[in-house]
């Protein structure tokens, strides 16, 4: 197997453009497809983007080539779900949180294994969630999914298989009117708990495929982050020092769904600590706010990209 590693020689962007390392695509439960998403990010002049579909690897290969072909730096990226749990919080009961891995090798054998239990796994997980809202649409006396549905999500998409599919399929069959409303109403209800993945193995299989592995957003008031546990920020950090700084080697401190507070205190935390810091919108084109983020240059530093007219 070609266990070809992304290219770490120096290359340059404009100290000028833009940077995003946290995009999602139709790989995972994105909107847009590559070519889409690469034509936005010129049109914004964004010089340094990575696509970090869940749990996915297959847009990686095309990505870089298109990178290419529009002249923008690329890094691979990927976000994984891990199962975390802290006993000084909810009794030990695990959380979903989400890293980011860059620069790893995309033909690691273990790492592709690993991601092709987590798909099949959430093949299964989708059937199971469909079943419940099945349950669910026929107490309202409204019509079930049936097997041609089920096979219709799966043309619809390019990658891993997860709850935004169903919901946009429901958003189609006019049984919700958005995403959204098919989380609040069903999805949410009805969920099935994901396949878990520990922060050990989880750091075992990017480190061991050359990579960096990042904590994503993790004050994200609405996602899988650290405000499960707690919204206190400084304990959020005590939490990260006391259990994951064997793991990983930074965080995502830029978001968009962090305030100004959020992003300064986890860069105070992690220049205390040495980690690196990365930042990206987490478009998943529902809006497009691919380049939205403002992220300062010195982050494609940390990456060995040169910035052009420092």
């Amino acid at each position: 197997m070609n266990n070809r590693k992304q290219d770490k020689s120096v290359r340059a962007i404009s100290k000028e453009m833009k940077i995003d390392l946290h995009i999602h695509s139709r790989c995972s439960d994105g909107q847009m497809d590559l070519r889409e998403i690469f034509e936005e990010a010129r049109k914004r002049e964004i010089g340094l983007i990575s696509i970090t579909d869940h749990d996915s690897l297959d847009c990686q290969e095309e990505a870089e080539i298109l990178a290419a072909e529009y002249g923008i730096q690329y890094i691979y990226g990927l976000e994984l779900s891990v199962s975390f749990s802290h006993p000084g919080y909810r009794e030990s009961k695990p959380v979903s949180l989400d890293f980011l891995a860059y620069e790893y090798d995309i033909h690691y054998p273990p790492l592709n294994r690993k991601l092709t239990e987590l798909r099949e796994y959430r093949q299964n997980r989708a059937e199971q969630i469909l079943e419940k809202i099945n349950r669910e649409l026929a107490r309202e006396d409204l019509q079930e999914f049936t097997h041609k549905d089920l096979e219709e999500i799966r043309d619809s998409m390019d990658g891993a298989f997860g709850r935004p599919h169903i919901a946009d399929h429901m958003v189609k069959k006019g049984v919700v009117a958005s995403r959204q409303e098919a989380f609040d109403r069903y999805l949410v209800r009805c969920n099935v708990p994901k396949m878990p993945l520990t922060l050990t193995e989880a750091s075992k299989l990017v480190k061991g495929a050359g990579g960096r592995l990042m904590l994503s957003h993790p004050n994200h008031p609405r996602g899988t982050s650290l405000i499960k546990l707690t919204r206190d920020l400084k304990e959020q950090q005590k939490i990260v020092e006391e259990t994951m700084l064997s793991y990983i080697d930074g965080i995502e401190c830029w978001h968009s769904e962090h305030d100004r507070e959020t992003t300064e205190s986890y860069l105070a935390f992690a220049r205390r600590l040495g980690l690196m810091v990365t930042g990206g919108s987490d478009c998943h084109q529902q809006p497009v706010i691919l380049g939205t983020v403002n992220i300062p240059y010195y982050v494609a530093e940390q990456f060995s990209i040169d910035i052009k007219g420092e």
